[in-house]
């Protein structure tokens, strides 16, 4: 098997997986978890982990170039090499936005409704959870309830920062920070698409202007053409027939 037709087999079960994971650790943050019930959660966390864990090793041994692929890749052993930090296990959720660019269609104005729609709710939401799973406990945290979390994550990703709410510890201030440079590059993208629909809708306006202005110069033309081609006819008529 190579490795693109694994990843294209394996696509949809690791995006499964990540939902999983995601429900998971939202129910064991938000609903603050104890008991029994926690480490039913925790457990899942890890089961869906190691799944991750199997799916990096699969596409390693499925490369053709396993170092070069290894270098090119260092982010995702990066990602599963932290699994005990748990906020940055939620990087492995970029699952869905890569499934999610492969499925929206072809049509630029589909993939930048879509880009802001998912990216921008699902980095609010997993920069959400995060920050209140390391911040809720920290002595004078700013940051105790699911809706600080979402709307420090919204002023956060819109660069708007009122400073109302921040992160105290330094893991929350490390989520903060991947939480700015994803808003950016969602932004960018989002930017750059709207850019070149943009670019693209100018030409196409530019080109029907210049076939419209220059539909009656061709009909002119065509005319000009038809009468001298009547005109040639009569001349050549005459000639075959001079008047006495």
């Amino acid at each position: 098997m190579t490795q693109q037709r694994y990843r294209d087999l394996a696509e949809w079960p690791l995006m499964g997986t990540a939902i999983v994971f995601l429900a998971a650790y939202a129910w064991q943050v938000i609903g603050r978890m104890e008991g029994r019930g926690a480490e039913w959660l925790e457990a899942t966390m890890w089961t869906t982990w190691g799944i991750f864990v199997l799916d990096y090793a699969a596409n390693l041994w499925l490369a053709e170039d396993r170092w070069r692929w290894f270098v090119r890749n260092l982010h995702e052993l990066l990602i599963v090499a932290l699994p005990f930090f748990r906020p940055l296990r939620l990087l492995r959720l970029v699952t869905l936005l890569s499934v999610l660019h492969r499925t929206v269609g072809e049509t630029l104005r589909g993939r930048v409704v879509t880009y802001v729609a998912a990216s921008a709710a699902l980095l609010v939401f997993v920069g959400a959870l995060a920050v209140l799973d390391v911040e809720q406990s920290a002595p004078d945290a700013k940051i105790l309830t699911f809706g600080d979390a979402v709307w420090w994550a919204v002023a956060t990703i819109t660069t708007v920062g009122y400073g109302d709410m921040y992160p105290v510890t330094g893991l929350g201030r490390l989520v903060a920070a991947a939480l700015m440079m994803s808003g950016i590059a969602v932004l960018g993208v989002v930017t750059a698409a709207i850019a070149s629909w943009l670019v693209r809708r100018v030409e196409e306006t530019t080109v029907a202007a210049a076939e419209s202005a220059e539909e009656p110069v061709l009909t002119e033309v065509g005319e000009l053409a038809a009468e001298v081609a009547a005109l040639r006819r009569e001349i050549a008529e005459l000639r075959r027939d001079p008047a006495p």
